[in-house]
């Protein structure tokens, strides 16, 4: 009689891993869809045979502590094109992985928060232990909302890192991920090297 029960945990875990890899897949999907549509895109239908990523880890999906910062002041974030953009730092998240305590800062993108489509969009650069060897050196990316902080927690999907188009084209004006988001340890999650050829921005 008791086989049942373990037989039910097993068949609903087995449901779960399912239906998370499904719900990646159709993330990566659209993802790589977005290039071929959007105007400014560096990439083109026949690039995206060069897009690789990780197999899809849901231990790589973290719920982390959200403490809101209050009255930061706007600075200006170094580019890869040698500019910068305007941001403030929004919030601290913290949280734990692989058995390690992390901290790391979301931002705000100033021109964007005027932008009634994205006020709500939270930008987390960060940096790890696979750049420059599985992923673009220069860092990768997460998207969040703050709309998705609920009781002072946000959950942070690793598998939904991407590139910044600096990783496939020059002429871009790509963020550098703050100091304060370098992870000290490996995040083999999300997307790795491209491995088409670089591009030139006209």
């Amino acid at each position: 009689m008791k086989l049942l029960p373990i037989l039910l945990l097993l068949f609903s875990l087995n449901s779960f891993a399912q239906s998370y890899l499904e719900k990646i897949e159709k993330h990566r999907e659209s993802y790589k869809q977005d290039f071929v549509k959007e105007t400014n895109s560096p990439l083109k239908e026949e690039d995206l045979k060069s897009l690789h990523f990780y197999d899809a880890d849901s231990t790589f999906v973290v719920s982390a502590e959200v403490e809101i910062l209050k009255n930061e002041k706007i600075f200006k974030m170094p580019t890869y094109d040698g500019t910068s953009k305007e941001f403030y730092r929004y919030a601290k998240v913290s949280f734990n992985l692989n058995g390690k305590n992390l901290q790391m800062t979301l931002y705000k993108n100033i021109a964007l928060a005027g932008n009634p489509l994205y006020k709500n969009l939270l930008f987390l650069p960060f940096t790890d232990e696979t750049n420059n060897k599985e992923t673009y050196g220069g860092g990768r990316y997460i998207d969040l909302s703050s709309k998705e902080i609920k009781n002072n927690k946000i959950e942070i999907d690793f598998n939904k890192a991407y590139n910044p188009y600096c990783a496939y084209s020059d002429g871009y004006r790509c963020p550098v991920p703050p100091e304060e988001n370098d992870l000290q340890l490996e995040i083999k999650a999300g997307e790795k090297l491209y491995t088409g050829e670089k591009k030139h921005k006209q």
